[in-house]
């Protein structure tokens, strides 16, 4: 029995099989569209829609309100950057000062339970749950509890031995929505970072421990690199997920407080009371604004989301960067250059 090789059709044939593949594949993609118009992109227009319109205002000829609402075209948007813009950009100060701050100490805290529930010590499954309890807790209930810790009789103040005063106004109702929300979502960066750690090889340690590398050592020239593109995945979700932060001030702070209303509260306000004009103006300013984060970090460190950069990185290994290497012996030496590139 004779084989024939193999041959890559040309031609007429090969074009009318290509476009029976563009044609299946498009198929099978159509309903993962249709679902995300349905789902973003609709909202999205409506939004779009609604914010070119302003509050029916009183005919002056009859003395009753107007029908329908008039169309302002840009005017909402135009608003922000004039005089009664100043609660917008309160509220988007606010938005980006609880984003910053929540999302850089969830890191470094997230990052140091990830190092903890990794380590093999006795009752690991049990300190892997106790971290991750926090995270389970729907965020609504998380508040109630952060507002009854923070009770002026609370458990904060008998804690500190002072009476502060954590759900009204000023700087301590910005430190309570930090505090509850780094408590509450730094077990969700911890737990991706955790899954970064479990795909890193033991014998990478081993080897640098041969070659006399220190925890501090093995920690900044091993662990971080390795673990980069699921600590850059766990910021991005955190910063998008902060940016749109509602429930938690809400809840535990309250309505109308200036130092903590962030843009969803300022979106709700004015929905909430018949200025859906307004209201959709700065939805559609705060989608932007995650839009623009998130393509912002993509587009800078979206190599090391992708693990592309690292790849890059060991296949230009050995063209150099000036600097001679350490002359070690045995795998252990390769094994650490591996983890380190």
């Amino acid at each position: 029995m004779s084989l024939t090789p193999w041959r890559r059709t040309s031609g007429p044939t090969a074009r009318s099989q290509l476009h029976g593949e563009g044609r299946m594949a498009a198929f099978l993609v159509s309903p993962t569209l249709l679902v995300l118009g349905l789902v973003i992109a609709y909202p999205v227009l409506s939004a779009v829609h609604s914010s070119l319109y302003s509050v029916p205002d009183i005919d002056p000829k009859t003395g009753f309100i107007e029908k329908g609402d008039p169309f302002v075209g840009l005017d909402n948007f135009t608003s922000i950057f004039s005089g009664a813009g100043d609660r917008f950009w309160n509220a988007f100060w606010n938005t980006s000062f609880l984003t910053v701050t929540s999302v850089i100490l969830e890191t470094v805290i997230g990052f140091a339970m990830a190092l903890i529930m990794h380590q093999g010590i006795r009752g690991r499954a049990w300190i892997r749950a106790s971290i991750l309890v926090p995270w389970a807790i729907p965020t609504a209930i998380s508040a109630l509890l952060w507002r009854w810790i923070f009770d002026s009789e609370g458990i904060a103040n008998s804690v500190l031995g002072t009476k502060v005063l954590w759900t009204t106004e000023g700087f301590q109702a910005q430190v309570a929505v930090i505090i509850a929300e780094v408590w509450k979502t730094a077990p969700f960066v911890g737990i991706l970072v955790l899954a970064g750690l479990q795909i890193i090889s033991s014998e990478v340690y081993e080897a640098a421990r041969v070659d006399g590398a220190g925890p501090v050592r093995r920690l900044w020239s091993i662990t971080l690199p390795l673990v980069k593109p699921a600590l850059l995945v766990a910021v991005l979700f955190r910063l998008l997920d902060a940016l749109r932060m509602f429930d938690l001030p809400y809840i535990l702070i309250g309505a109308g407080k200036q130092s903590v209303e962030t843009l969803s509260m300022l979106a709700q306000d004015e929905a909430s009371n018949v200025r859906f004009g307004p209201a959709s103006a700065y939805s559609v300013v705060l989608f932007l604004y995650v839009f623009l984060i998130a393509f912002a970090f993509i587009k800078l460190l979206g190599a090391d989301l992708l693990g592309a950069r690292d790849q890059s990185a060991r296949g230009t290994r050995g063209k150099g960067t000036g600097k001679r290497p350490r002359q070690g012996t045995g795998s252990g030496r390769n094994l650490q250059k591996e983890a380190t590139a």
